[in-house]
């Protein structure tokens, strides 16, 4: 695949990053056009992919085109990139918010696209990715566009209108669980712990804890029960978590990232 990226901040470069490094795409084989030329040109040297002059130089070089940018540049960008689409492009959004009939509304109703929420650890290879297409991307060409996103982590399809729940899930989460780390850190802290250290101890435990989830398969109860001895001292910790409602807490505010999704989505 040749892939164009219309964006290349933070997410767009973990992307491509990820695709060379760990997903084994050529550089020669990937383009990226920004209206920062600066940041373009740093990114270019330093990976050695192609630069495009504009966004319509870039639609003509590649045949996945990939959106990363702020769901408020989308009116301005989407007229440009239909200018020149060729009907057997895809088209990749990873903008929260825009759906995939928005998109259409620009491209033609015919268009390839394929609609993903990614999240911020893809720039260490560890990303949760959402993935929907229209009816227009073949089951091949859908496969193309998870092997590149499981370079940066894993991808897993899922129906559109599942997104707004993917946003508080998965997209947001990375949030939350920093303060929680943040948090941890903190407790350590107050009892003598210098608090660098700390961050490592509570960081590697949360992380310890969900590869726990991922590779054991067990359900989270059941391996939180299997910490928890009786009298002992984690139990304590998960009975003052409970008493001050923890997962309910937990739970509202994913709703509330979910609710504020459906608000934003066009």
């Amino acid at each position: 695949m040749r892939l164009g990226f219309i964006g290349a901040g933070n997410m767009g470069g973990a992307i491509i990053r990820g695709y060379i490094t760990l997903g084994g795409g050529a550089p020669a084989d990937i383009t990226a056009y920004d209206a920062d030329s600066g940041k373009l040109g740093e990114l270019a040297a330093r990976l050695g992919i192609g630069k495009a002059d504009s966004i319509g130089g870039l639609v003509d070089v590649c045949d996945t085109v990939i959106l990363a940018v702020k769901p408020g540049n989308f009116e301005e960008v989407l007229p440009l990139v239909a200018e020149r689409l060729r009907p057997d492009q895809i088209v990749v959004s990873m903008a929260a918010g825009v759906s995939i009939g928005f998109i259409e509304g620009y491209l033609g109703a015919s268009a390839k696209i394929v609609r993903i929420m990614p999240n911020t650890p893809a720039m260490v290879g560890e990303s949760m990715t959402a993935v929907s297409k229209n009816k227009n991307v073949a089951a091949e060409e859908a496969a193309g566009v998870m092997a590149l996103l499981g370079s940066i982590g894993r991808a897993e399809a899922v129906d559109e209108s599942l997104m707004d729940a993917v946003t508080g899930l998965s997209g947001s989460s990375p949030a939350y669980v920093y303060m929680f780390i943040d948090a941890l850190a903190k407790g350590a802290a107050r009892n003598g712990m210098d608090e660098g250290q700390a961050r490592v101890f509570a960081a590697q435990a949360a992380l310890g804890a969900a590869r726990m989830v991922m590779e054991t398969g067990t359900d989270p109860v059941t391996l939180r029960e299997n910490v928890c001895s009786p009298g002992g001292t984690t139990i304590e910790a998960v009975k003052a978590l409970q008493g001050r409602g923890f997962e309910e807490t937990v739970m509202e505010a994913m709703q509330a990232a979910v609710e504020k999704s459906k608000a934003l989505t066009k």
